[in-house]
C-alpha cells in the first residue's frame, strides 16, 4: 500500500511550524518511505508570543486561540501545497499542534490547532489530538515518535532527539525504552535571545564558555533526573525552572552556555548507563541540537566510555524526523493500527491515537 501524508510538528523552542510531505510504502508489515517535501515557515513575533503565553489565558481566550491557530495551520498548510504544487497529492493531514498543558499525573495534556478548522479550511481529512488515549488509559502521553523509530529507523538501537526538550528512545528485539532526559534547545535559545539571535550557532558561543561547577551541580539535582522512566516533561519545567536557576547563576552568557550544554551531556549519559554495551552501539542524533557542533562533541566524550558512538544524518532527516513521524502516526490511525507504544509510556495498553476529522 502506498499512503502520502502531511505531517505537522511544533516544538517548544517555537522556531516555526515543520511540514513534511511524505510517502509510505508498505508491504508485509514492512514500512519505507520517502521524504517528498518539505519545509519550516517561521512563526511571526506575533505567533510566537500567542504561543509562548497561551497557557496564561483565560479559558474563553485559550479556545479561541486554539481554533484561531487552527485555521492558521490550515492556511500554512495550503501555502505549502501551493509552493511545491502538491494539489490534489495530499491525502491525509496529521498534526500533532502546539503542546500548551501536559499533567500526565491528572490524565490531561493540551494541543493547540483545531482539527475541524484544519480539515474545512483545507478540504483533506486530519487528525490531531495524538496524545489523548494514551493518557486517558495511564500514560505519559510521550514520547509517541518510537514507533515510527522502530517501523522507519530499525537499525538504530538508540535514537536521540534534541529538540526544545531532549529525549531518547532504546530499542530492541525484545523492549522499547523511551522518555524526555531534560530541557535543551529551550533553555539553550532563551539565553542565546537576550543578544538578539535565535541560537547560537553550531555552539559557537558555547565553545568560549568554562563550565561552571556548582551550577551544574544544582542542575544535576533537580528531582526530575532522579524519577524512574516512564517519564515526561512539560515546556514549564524548562522555562519556570531550569532557565532561572541558570539566569541566576550570574555568569557570563559563553559560562552559562557551556555550563548547561555539559548538563544536557552528563544527563543523556546518565540516562544510559543501563544500555552500556561491549559491542559498539550507534546512536541516531536529530532534532535541531544535532546541528550544534559542540554540543555534540561533549556527547561524545561522555559517551565513549559506555561505547556508544552519535550519528548524524543528513539534514532533512535532522530537521524533519518528527514532523515525519506525525505523517506516519496519522496513517497508522487512519489505518485503525497501534501508533502509541504503552511500553514507553507507561499506559495500560498499546492505543490507536487521534481524533480524524473529515469535511467531505
Amino acid at each position: 500500500m502506498i499512503y502520502r501524508a502531511l505531517g505537522l510538528m511544533s516544538g517548544s523552542s517555537l522556531d516555526g511550524l515543520d511540514m513534511a510531505f511524505v510517502e509510505f510504502h508498505e508491504a508485509g508489515g514492512k514500512w519505507t518511505f520517502e521524504l517528498k517535501q518539505a519545509d519550516c515557515l517561521p512563526y511571526s513575533k506575533e505567533w510566537e508570543e500567542k504561543l509562548a503565553h497561551a497557557t496564561k489565558l483565560n479559558a474563553g481566550e485559550y479556545l479561541l486561540l486554539h481554533t484561531e491557530y487552527g485555521r492558521y495551520i490550515a492556511s500554512q498548510v495550503k501555502h505549502f501545497i501551493e509552493k511545491y504544487e502538491l494539489d490534489y497529492q495530499v491525502q491525509l493531514i496529521a498534526s500533532h499542534g502546539h503542546t500548551t498543558f501536559h499533567f500526565p499525573e491528572k490524565n490531561t495534556t493540551g494541543q493547540l490547532g483545531d482539527g475541524a478548522s484544519i480539515a474545512a479550511l483545507t478540504g483533506i481529512a486530519t487528525v490531531t489530538d495524538l496524545r489523548a488515549v494514551d493518557m486517558a488509559l495511564g500514560g505519559q502521553g510521550a514520547p509517541i515518535v518510537p514507533i515510527g523509530e522502530r517501523l522507519l529507523w530499525p537499525g538504530y538501537p538508540i535514537l536521540l532527539n534534541l529538540g526544545g526538550i531532549a529525549n531518547v528512545s532504546i530499542q530492541s528485539n525484545d523492549k522499547h525504552v523511551a522518555f524526555d532526559i531534560c530541557p535543551a534547545n529551550k533553555v539553550l535559545n532563551l539565553l542565546i535571545q537576550e543578544t538578539g539571535k535565535a541560537y547560537d550557532d553550531g555552539g559557537s558561543l558555547a565553545a568560549q564558555g568554562t563550565v561552571n561547577e556548582p551550577l551544574l551541580s544544582a542542575l544535576n539535582a533537580l528531582d526530575y533526573y532522579s524519577k524512574p522512566y516512564p517519564k515526561s516533561l512539560a515546556n514549564d519545567f524548562g522555562i519556570e525552572i531550569v532557565y532561572p536557576l541558570v539566569k541566576n547563576a550570574g555568569l557570563t552568557l559563553p559560562d552559562a552556555l557551556a555550563t548547561y550544554v555539559e548538563h544536557i551531556a552528563v544527563q543523556l549519559k546518565q540516562a544510559l548507563l543501563s544500555f552500556k554495551s561491549e559491542e559498539p552501539i550507534s546512536m541516531l542524533i536529530t532534532g535541531g541540537g544535532a546541528h550544534h557542533r559542540y554540543m555534540g562533541s561533549r556527547i561524545n566524550y561522555h559517551l565513549a566510555s559506555l561505547n556508544i558512538t552519535a550519528e548524524i544524518p543528513d539534514a532533512s532527516i535532522i530537521n524533519y524526523k518528527e514532523a515525519i513521524v506525525m505523517a506516519l502516526m496519522g496513517v497508522l490511525r487512519w489505518r485503525e493500527e497501534v501508533n502509541v507504544y504503552s511500553a514507553v509510556t507507561g499506559a495500560e495498553r498499546n492505543s490507536v491515537g487521534g481524533a480524524l476529522w473529515i469535511t467531505t
